[in-house]
């Protein structure tokens, strides 16, 4: 197996390609502000591949999960937020409780981890 491949059982849950998937990011570390159209680099399971974020959809509280703020402009160190992510290349991810290993991812720019992430919701490819 090459970085990036997945295996998956064909016949009862075939791995497919996601057209684009809502997660819940963190933000670890970060000198300015993140805002809609930030394209990093995802690090998730053997893939690293550049996925932009389509749309912050809202704040989140990091401890209970609850809204703060629906669809804020920009989102800076500490803050927790829902966030649209729309992969540059092909790329294969699940639901976290479904698929721990390919459910959560780090986010990576400027040679440091910025952030990290679970997968909530996925849009597969037909």
């Amino acid at each position: 197996m090459r970085r990036g491949d997945v295996c998956s059982d064909a016949k009862n849950d075939p791995a497919k390609i996601c057209e684009n998937f809502t997660a819940q990011v963190i933000v670890i570390k970060h000198p300015g502000t993140i805002a809609n159209g930030y394209t990093p680099v995802l690090d998730c399971h053997t893939a690293h591949i550049a996925c932009k974020f389509d749309k912050i959809l809202q704040k989140v509280d990091r401890r209970t999960a609850k809204s703060i703020e629906e669809e804020p402009q920009g989102i800076k160190t500490g803050d927790c937020a829902i966030i649209r992510i729309v992969p540059t290349k092909p790329l294969c991810v699940e639901n976290f409780k479904e698929y721990p290993p390919l459910g959560r991812f780090a986010i990576r720019d400027m040679k440091t981890t910025i952030g990290v992430g679970i997968i909530k919701e996925v849009v597969k490819k037909n």
